[in-house]
């Protein structure tokens, strides 16, 4: 799947999931102009995510906002959002990178450092239950989606799990939503506010900080 998830306008904003296939989302003004989608405020910053293959169980997709803070206000504000849940994930070569602007400059000349996490490599697997992403940007050299239901009303999803913050809002249970019994994407890189799991197990786990901003890339064979 190569096309981008996200790119989002305010008051009406697609969900595309497979290729060729995009729907508008039908939750209404009420949605962009109604409560904030999130139980908690998100910090706004992107957090970029890699991984060489990425399969699971149980998939879900609908639109929804998160409230992401204004650094400018200190208050959260409404921001469009694709979500994205699973039922149980595994993930080769997991890279996950938030680059963090300085007041100051370092003596090599950056202003900003990069903190990232990786795991999942040599053959092992990072591994989530109930795992559910908020993103803005989403791409991949293919997705392969096993039973797959394709617009169906976001209040009747069966598969994977819904965050109940989002089933919250006004014209969710109608909305566009679509989702798979299995599903399988190969050399990811995902742009996220947001990622909340029961359980995260990483395996060969490595967190480093690097001066500049060197976010995670997509991974190519």
């Amino acid at each position: 799947m190569s096309q981008t998830y996200g790119k989002t306008s305010w008051k009406r904003f697609a969900v595309v999931m497979v290729p060729t296939v995009a729907a508008t989302a039908a939750v209404g003004i009420s949605m962009a102009q109604g409560a904030l989608a999130a139980s908690f405020a998100v910090s706004g910053v992107h957090a970029t995510i890699s991984a060489k293959d990425l399969t699971g169980s149980g998939f879900n997709q609908y639109g929804s906002v998160d409230g992401v803070m204004d650094p400018t206000t200190g208050k959260p504000v409404n921001t469009p959002v694709a979500v994205s849940g699973f039922t149980t994930a595994h993930i080769t070569n997991l890279c996950q990178s938030v680059v963090v602007p300085l007041p100051f400059t370092l003596p090599g000349g950056e202003k900003s450092v990069t903190m990232t996490i990786t795991g999942g490599d040599n053959g092992k697997t990072v591994d989530a239950s109930n795992i559910i992403l908020d993103m803005d940007d989403l791409k991949a050299d293919s997705a392969t989606f096993g039973n797959i239901q394709i617009g169906r009303a976001a209040g009747t999803i069966d598969q994977g799990p819904v965050d109940p913050a989002a089933k919250a809002l006004p014209g969710f249970g109608a909305s566009f939503a679509q989702q798979a019994q299995t599903a399988a994407l190969h050399n990811v890189l995902q742009s996220s506010y947001a990622t909340s799991a029961d359980t995260f197990t990483l395996t060969n786990m490595h967190l480093g900080l690097s001066a500049g901003s060197k976010p995670c890339t997509q991974p190519h064979d």
